[in-house]
Formats: structure tokens, sequence, C-alpha cells
């Protein structure tokens, strides 16, 4: 494992985006993941970058590893471009919020791969529960101990990245009255999930794998399922915590945010800074009031001489000053368009279906450069 990260090259990007398959005519979730990835073995792109996630209504793309945001964003794109045409060929829709605001769990069914058939054996319930869609971003870190210690780092930033892309008000076919209901379904009910303690450094990270293997806890280091997690697989740092998003403007612009913190922690790391001795019940308020109120609230700036609140829609220009970059993100993320339709007087469907026609506009069409 640690050879992985050793072997690591700084700041490559992969993506990994989940859909929503749903019939196009009443929006409801469909079965047909095994019928799309089938389909996709015949071409050349979709073959090696489309994968299962956990229920037979849900397909994820992954972009392989580019050389940087860029890169990756520009291979998944052609990846998007593929897949949402032969799904429209076999009269699929695909669908991008972090729930889906209609289909019953109850009639979705897992999967039938070995690692699937695992989480449904060890989690029952939580795992039929978990209809969620999400993306996650890889940025691949040199060295072991400096992977955990950006981890480390990032703790405090993760509730910010939620609050950024909360996109998922419904739960059930209901208004949950959350911003971000994949988070309280998938992330407050997952073991291992949400945010870790901070290690310290590999040794530290790998003891407490080992021990959990040892005493038959998991089976593979994938059932942890922290919102940030070095990847032994890959050599990267996984970001896991953001909603999937409706646009994809939203998505290239979240990813390359979230390359940017990356980066950032790790030139704090190679600096020799201390990440911030921040208690885990701190950060888990700041998660809560993402999840509760997204950016139309308020966080708590743990990292202040004295914590105090701050409107949740500053965090954006915050993460700019601290990056050193210039992300613009629309001026309402995923849930707060989905919650003024709600205050309208919109059906589930009515939002839902605006959110798709919103999907299947900016996936679909979008130009590769």
């Amino acid at each position: 494992m640690r050879e992985t990260f050793e072997g690591s090259t700084d700041f490559t990007v992969g993506l990994e985006e989940e859909f929503a398959l749903i019939d196009p005519e009443t929006l409801l979730l469909v079965p047909r993941f095994d019928e799309l990835r089938s389909a996709g073995q015949a071409d050349p792109v979709l073959a090696g970058s489309i994968a299962g996630e956990l229920i037979s209504s849900e397909i994820e793309i992954r972009s392989g590893a580019g050389a940087d945001a860029g890169d990756a964003r520009r291979r998944q794109q052609e990846v998007r471009r593929r897949l949402f045409a032969l799904a429209r060929e076999r009269g699929i829709a695909l669908g991008s919020t972090g729930t889906h605001a209609l289909s019953d769990y109850r009639e979705q069914h897992i999967i039938d791969t070995e690692h699937y058939r695992r989480v449904e054996e060890g989690l029952k319930y939580v795992a039929w529960r978990n209809n969620t869609f999400s993306v996650h971003v890889h940025v691949g870190v040199r060295g072991a101990d400096r992977a955990v210690r950006v981890c480390d780092r990032l703790r405090p930033v993760l509730p910010i990245l939620l609050a950024v892309s909360a996109n998922s008000p419904y739960t059930d076919g209901q208004d949950s009255g959350l911003h971000s209901g994949r988070s309280q379904t998938f992330t407050k009910s997952f073991p291992r999930c949400g945010v870790p303690d901070a290690f310290g450094g590999w040794a530290a990270w790998a003891e407490y794998v080992d021990l959990l293997v040892r005493t038959g806890s998991i089976v593979e280091f994938t059932q942890l399922w922290w919102s940030v997690r070095p990847h032994h697989d890959f050599g990267t740092v996984e970001v896991r915590i953001c909603d999937a998003q409706t646009t994809a403007r939203e998505a290239d612009a979240l990813a390359e945010l979230i390359v940017a913190c990356v980066r950032r922690a790790a030139a704090e790391v190679d600096a020799g800074e201390t990440p911030p001795d921040l208690p885990g019940r701190l950060i888990e308020e700041n998660v809560w009031r993402a999840i509760r109120y997204g950016l139309d609230g308020s966080l708590l700036d743990l990292e202040a001489e004295r914590v105090e609140e701050f409107p949740a829609d500053e965090v954006v220009d915050r993460l700019n000053a601290w990056t050193g970059a210039d992300f613009v993100l629309p001026d309402r993320n995923g849930a707060q368009r989905q919650r003024a339709l709600i205050d309208t007087g919109a059906t589930p469907a009515e939002v839902y279906a605006e959110c798709v026609r919103e999907t299947q506009a900016t996936y679909s069409e979008e130009t590769v450069r």
C-alpha cells in the first residue's frame, strides 16, 4: 500500500460521477445498468469508463487518470458525451442530483457483484436505503505520510465543500427540509463514514486499517467510506463528500475547486505547517449546518482565533482566497434552485423534471475542449 503512494505522481486527477437511470416519461428510476454496461462494451472509451455503483438504476463513469484537472475534465467530457448518446439511443434518461426525488428505495435492486453482495450482506437496510448519487475527485499525492497529512488538513474543508455542492432536498419522495438529503442518508448512516480522525502519518493509518481487517470489521479498505481518504489502489487523495451536480459546468468547477484545495493542503504539509488541531465534534457541527442549510445558512469559522459564525454564501470567496484560485460558480447551487421551485409550490415531479432538463442540456451537449 505504501509503495503505491511512494510511486504516485503529484496532482494527477481522476473524476468519478454517478447518474440516475430514469424513464424519460415518468422520470422514475429504471434498473437498466447491466444493459447500458453491456452496450458500452462496443465503445472503446465507455468500455473502460463505466462502473456499477450499488443499485441497478445507477451508473458511474470514470475519467481515468488525467495529467491535471484540465486533462481529466476533457476526458470526462468525452465519456459523458458518449454515455448520454448511448442512453438516449436506448430510451434512457440520466439524472444528476444527490438523491432521486420520486422513486421508492424499496423497489431498487443491489447489483450482482462480489463487492456489492458483501456490502449488502454487511449493511442490510443501510445499504438498501442508500439510493444516492455523488461526485468523487481523486488527486495524486506522492508519499504515503504526505497523503495522510493532506487528508488531515482537509478535514475542516470538507463541510465547506458539502455546502457548495448541496443538491438533494428530497428523500423518500418528499421535501426533507434539508439541502443535502444524500449526506443524511449516506454519510450519517454508513459505518466508517463522514469526517475521519486525524492520523498524522501513514503508520497510524495503516495500523487502523490492519486492525479492522484483523478483527473482521472490513475485508477491503474501500469499506472505509470516509469523506476523504488515501486511496490505496491509485495513490491518490480521494474527496468523496459532494453531491452529484445538476449541470456539467457545476461539476467541472467543483472538481477544479477540490483539486485546488488538495494542492493547497499539500503545499502546507510541504512547508511543515501543522494542520489545525480540531476536534471532530466541531467539524461535525459544520457538516450538519451544510446538510441542513447549505449555502443559505451559516458555518463556523473553525480556524479563527475565536470560533464565530459566518454566512455560508461566503465560502467560495474564502476557498478562492485560501487556494489562490478564482473559481466562479452559479449564484445559486443545485439545492437553492430546487428550493426556489419548491417555494413556488412545484411538486417533486416538476422540480425533478427541471433538474433532468438541465442535466440533459449541459452534460450531453457540451463541447470537449
